[in-house]
């Protein structure tokens, strides 16, 4: 592998582990359900892809094929993690309406 090649993974590798950190510290640190719910669905969820692409890169210079299963984990963390966190403001919500927004106000009142 070329020194830059290792730097970029290397990069990679401590960036992604930094953000999974952040994410971690905001879901255990921050106050109320819906602030919490920020935590893992970001800085989790793009270290995390880090970490997998590191490895994706890692691996394809490795070995002889593409290493693809990295990637399609990645692509599938990047589309479950909103929708699950979409999900879940939704049902938190439906079950505390008081928590909701008031509605914006009509400019003819």
């Amino acid at each position: 592998m070329t020194a830059l090649l290792d730097w970029l993974i290397a990069f990679l590798l401590l960036a992604g582990g930094a953000f999974a950190l952040i994410g971690s510290f905001g879901l255990a640190r921050l106050g109320d359900f819906y602030k919490r719910l920020h935590g893992p669905t970001k800085a989790t969820t793009l270290g995390v892809g880090c970490i997998l692409i590191a490895s994706s890169l890692y691996l394809s210079v490795r070995g002889p094929v593409l290493s693809v299963h990295e990637l399609l984990i990645t692509l599938f963390l990047f589309i479950s993690a909103p929708v699950s966190a979409h999900l879940l403001v939704k049902a938190a919500l439906h079950l505390d309406p008081q928590a909701r927004p008031p509605l914006p106000r009509r400019s003819d009142d």
